[in-house]
C-alpha cells in the first residue's frame, strides 16, 4: 500500500524538499498551509497537480498549529502513517521581537499536533523539527547527550517541543523522534536569513544592482549543511526499528564572516568593500558556536552530509547570479 505523510511547514525550505523526496518515494503527500489573502506556494508549485487528476499525489489543507481541533479534524481524515511537524516561527531574531507568538507556535503548536495523533488513535509516527539552537551558551561540539542552554525565545520554544515530543514518546507509547538539525541551507531559505541574504547580496552587487549589505555579528560560528540533504535524515529517523533522537549536521565550524568570505569570492568580489555594521541585527543574546557531532546518524541511518558550508555558499550564490541574468 501506498505510505500517507502529513507535513506541517510544507511551504516553507524543508517542507518543500521533504515533500519532493516523499513523492519520489511513492508516497501521498498531505501538507498544512496556513489561510492567507496571499499565496505563499512559491517553494511547491512544481510539484502541484490538480486534485481532481487521478494522478494527483499532494494535497493541501487549510489549517493552523494554534487550531487544535483542525489538526484532528485532519489527522482524522488524511489518516497518514507519518507526521513531520516543520511548522514554526523559526526566526531567531525575530523571536525577540515575538516572543509570545514564538511560543504559541514553535512550542505549544508542537503539543497540539501531537494530542492530535494521539486522540486520533492514529497510528502516525511523529517527527518533531528540533533545533541547535536549543543548545544555545553549551560549548561544542553538541551531541544528542549535549545539556541545552537556549539564548532566544525560539531556542526556549525548541526545548519546550522537544520535552513534549519525549513526553509523548515515554508516556503513550508513540513512535516520536526529534531530529536535532544543525543549520541547513540552501536556495530556498528564506530571504531574510543570514546565508540567503549574503548570497543575494554578492549576486546583486556583481551586477550592479545592489551597494552594500549590512550585517551584525560576523564572528558567530555555524555548522552549515545542504538542507537537500537533511530531509533525507528526517526521513530515516521514522523508518527505524525504535524511536530515537538525532542530531543531524555536518561537523564542521565556520563563521558568518567564512560565509561571507566564500559567496563573495565565487563572484571575484572582496566582501570587506561592501559590507557595513547595523546594530539592529545583533541579538540581545548570542549564541557564539554551534557545532554538530552526527556520529549516532551516521552509525544508526547511515547518513552523513555530503555537502559542505564552502561548496554550499557556492552553490547558492550561483543560484543567485543565474536568477538575476
Amino acid at each position: 500500500m501506498r505510505k500517507t505523510a502529513l507535513i506541517t511547514g510544507i511551504t516553507g525550505q524543508d517542507g518543500s524538499y521533504l515533500a519532493e523526496l516523499l513523492l519520489e518515494k511513492g508516497y501521498e503527500v498531505h501538507g498544512l498551509i496556513r489561510r492567507a489573502s496571499t499565496f505563499n506556494t512559491a517553494r511547491i508549485d512544481h510539484l502541484y497537480q490538480d486534485p481532481h487528476d487521478e494522478s494527483a499525489r499532494m494535497f493541501l489543507h487549510y489549517g493552523d498549529l494554534t487550531d487544535g481541533s483542525r489538526l484532528v479534524t485532519l489527522m482524522e481524515k488524511i489518516h497518514p502513517q507519518e507526521v513531520y511537524n516543520l511548522a514554526a516561527q523559526s526566526h531567531v531574531r525575530v523571536s525577540f521581537d515575538e516572543p509570545e507568538f514564538t511560543g504559541i507556535t514553535t512550542g505549544l503548536g508542537t503539543t497540539r499536533l501531537l494530542e492530535a495523533v494521539r486522540c486520533s488513535g492514529v497510528p502516525a509516527r511523529f517527527y518533531q523539527a528540533s533545533s541547535s539552537e536549543m543548545f544555545g551558551a553549551t560549548p561544542p561540539p553538541q551531541d544528542e547527550e549535549t545539556p541545552f542552554w537556549p539564548r532566544s525565545p525560539y531556542g526556549a520554544a525548541k526545548v519546550y517541543g522537544y520535552w513534549m515530543t519525549r513526553n509523548y514518546r515515554e508516556a503513550y507509547g508513540l513512535f516520536a523522534v526529534n531530529g536535532i538539525l544543525f543549520n541547513h541551507e540552501s536556495p530556498r531559505r528564506g530571504e531574510t536569513f543570514v546565508t540567503r541574504k549574503i548570497a543575494i547580496a554578492a549576486a546583486a552587487i556583481a551586477a550592479g544592482k545592489q551597494e552594500s549589505l549590512y550585517l551584525g555579528n560576523l564572528e558567530a560560528m555555524r555548522d552549515w549543511g545542504y538542507a537537500k540533504e537533511y530531509v533525507e535524515g528526517m526521513w530515516r529517523m521514522l523508518q527505524a526499528d525504535t524511536p530515537q533522537d538525532y542530531v543531524l549536521a555536518t561537523g564542521e565550524a565556520y563563521s558568518v564572516r567564512d560565509f561571507l568570505r566564500f559567496c563573495f569570492e565565487s563572484v571575484d568580489l572582496d566582501y570587506e568593500k561592501y559590507v557595513k555594521f547595523d546594530p539592529r541585527y545583533v541579538r540581545p543574546t548570542e549564541v557564539d558556536a554551534l557545532v554538530g557531532d552526527a556520529s549516532k546518524a551516521r552509525r544508526d541511518l547511515g547518513w552523513k552530509a555530503g555537502v559542505t558550508t564552502p561548496e554550499l555558499a557556492r552553490l547558492m550564490t550561483d543560484h543567485e547570479v543565474a536568477a538575476i541574468s
